[in-house]
């Protein structure tokens, strides 16, 4: 989702931000790296939980300083994002307008810079008003992990699926499956395919079953905005994603469902069919936020 070379917007400032990347906070769409819901994904960045949400621009000023800018123009941030993942270019340019805060540093990690500036870096103290953003830590396992390891599910559903045996789901076994590189690309150290809650012939895992259990309890007393998002998926199908306290679930309508625990560093916890997984994940997904 990178901009183009020569794309610049005034931060407010005389000086001009070269835009690197850009994303969408809004209750449907935002980095859940920085939060489990939207309200807490925005507390992350000092802002209001507005019901449209926000756009973010990332990128540098012309002494390489990492600023983010926030404006209220969400459908310019959703062109701009749709045109470059279709390899377009697309003068990301809002005006002073739209601009809600200009805020040092970067909340997500950007692996490109600017060309014809210095490396990027934080601006000088003198400069900003607050403490620079920064990413969350993601190289130990805990909350940003955990996210993390479950948009990576999501993103890649078919390759995970295609792990799964689902006459396990009814098989004890201590064993232990080697490890994978998918599951290296979550931080683990292996896939378990034990995990099947209340769904399956096989003792249930607590974990999993505290999980569907909150879950649940989102159908009848909704959580916050954001904790549970439904988007689009293959056929008929949606995936859902819900977060809660120390977990994560990715799931499609029509199939299994994976559990992450902060509790179980790296593991991926697939939860079977069964009865009652398919009458949950659509009671989820008739409450759950959707991009517009």
């Amino acid at each position: 989702m990178a901009g183009t070379d020569d794309e610049a917007v005034a931060t407010g400032d005389d000086d001009a931000l070269y835009v690197l990347t850009a994303v969408l906070l809004t209750p449907a769409q935002f980095p859940s790296v920085l939060g489990d819901d939207y309200p807490e994904a925005c507390a992350a960045l000092g802002l209001a939980p507005l019901a449209d949400g926000y756009g973010l621009v990332l990128g540098q000023d012309g002494d390489g300083a990492r600023w983010t800018v926030v404006i209220d123009d969400v459908s310019l941030v959703a062109v701009a994002i749709a045109s470059w993942d279709c390899g377009m270019e697309y003068d990301l340019s809002p005006d002073d307008r739209s601009m809600v805060a200009a805020l040092p540093g970067w909340p997500l990690a950007v692996a490109v810079a600017a060309p014809g500036v210095p490396a990027p870096h934080d601006p000088a103290p003198d400069v900003a008003e607050q403490a620079p953003l920064c990413p969350p830590d993601a190289s130990a396992w805990g909350a940003a992990q955990r996210r993390l390891g479950a948009d990576e599910i999501a993103l890649q559903w078919a390759a995970w699926r295609e792990q799964i045996d689902e006459t396990e789901f009814a098989v004890s076994t201590d064993e232990k499956p080697a490890p994978s590189d998918e599951s290296a690309r979550t931080g683990g150290d292996r896939v378990n395919e034990a995990g099947d809650g209340e769904d399956g012939g096989r003792a249930p895992l607590s974990g999993v079953q505290r999980v569907l259990s909150e879950a649940h309890a989102y159908v009848a007393s909704p959580p916050p905005l954001g904790r549970v998002r439904s988007s689009f998926a293959p056929g008929d199908a949606r995936t859902l994603r819900a977060d809660g306290p120390g977990w994560s679930l990715v799931a499609r309508t029509d199939d299994i469902a994976f559990v992450l625990l902060d509790e179980k560093p790296g593991e991926i916890l697939p939860v079977g069919r069964g009865p009652e997984l398919p009458g949950l994940l659509e009671a989820l997904d008739k409450m759950a936020v959707r991009p517009n």
